[in-house]
């Protein structure tokens, strides 16, 4: 009666075990979440601190949109400079400045991943962001995004 009792508890702890151990993406997935509501929905959207922005986005980070059939590229220096004079401009209201986020899909790989993120704005979808994200020693940085503004 015994036996039977002590190789369910051993094999529930070995899974619960297994699971938090053998899938760091699950912990990855936390980090990554974490890394972008912090420097992107709320660093670059809902509270606009350049800080958090700079310890998100990796350096050579850019966003690459189509502009006829040539690719534009809006580097990360750029979009902190316009975050600072936003934040600065005596109109700006950030209790009118809120921004949801939806996580669509987060997919990792090793020390690579791809999040897409909905943004709503009052209720309405906005921006549709695919994220890529790298793993460095300092943790996930986010190195480029595309997106789809909805009209």
């Amino acid at each position: 009666m015994k036996k039977p009792f002590l190789l369910f508890s051993i094999l529930t702890v070995g899974l619960a075990l297994s699971a938090s151990i053998f899938n760091p993406e699950s912990s990855d997935t936390e980090a990554i979440k974490k890394v972008l509501l912090t420097g992107y929905v709320h660093g670059a959207f809902n509270e606009l601190d350049p800080e958090a922005m700079a310890n998100t986005f990796h350096k050579d980070f850019a966003i690459f949109s189509a502009k006829g059939e040539e690719i534009s590229r809006y580097p990360i220096s750029s979009w902190i400079e316009s975050t600072k004079k936003r934040k600065n401009n005596p109109n700006f209201d950030p209790k009118k400045n809120v921004w949801d986020p939806k996580f669509v899909n987060i997919s990792v790989t090793g020390n690579a991943a791809s999040v897409t993120l909905e943004l709503y704005h009052r209720d309405k979808h906005i921006y549709t962001d695919y994220l890529s994200l790298l793993k460095f020693d300092s943790g996930w940085k986010v190195v480029a995004k595309v997106y789809h503004q909805h009209s």
